[in-house]
């Protein structure tokens, strides 16, 4: 089987596709002066911009892991999921706290999803 790889440089594809599953690399905002509700916005746009380009979507996505710089955002975070997240169409989601690479980063996600 194949493996397509889309968005590539010498460190990391944004985009992996194999065996009909989509994985994505950490997504995440580009404006770090922005807060939780705004960083978490952009990285589900970035999220629904890479599995489009990749022929699938968010009612497709399996799993999602989520890094938060501060395990208090998670309300303000969430808000904003659950708006984006089509009913009935959750996907299996862990959230954690984590040391990020910028202290201004606040949010990343890492997805895989289903190829229709």
């Amino acid at each position: 089987m194949s493996i397509q790889r889309l968005r590539t440089d010498p460190r990391l594809s944004e985009v992996v596709i194999h065996n009909g599953t989509v994985y994505l690399a950490g997504q995440l905002d580009e404006n770090l002066s922005e807060g939780i509700e705004a960083q978490t916005r952009a990285t589900l746009d970035s999220i629904d911009t890479f599995l489009a380009e990749a022929g699938t979507d968010k009612s497709r996505i399996l799993s999602v892991t989520i890094f938060l710089k501060n395990i208090d955002d998670r309300d303000g975070m969430n808000k904003v999921w659950d708006a984006w997240v089509p009913a009935g169409q959750s996907p299996a989601r862990a959230c954690v706290e984590a040391k990020m690479y910028s202290p201004d980063l606040l949010v990343e996600m890492t997805v895989i999803a289903a190829l229709p």
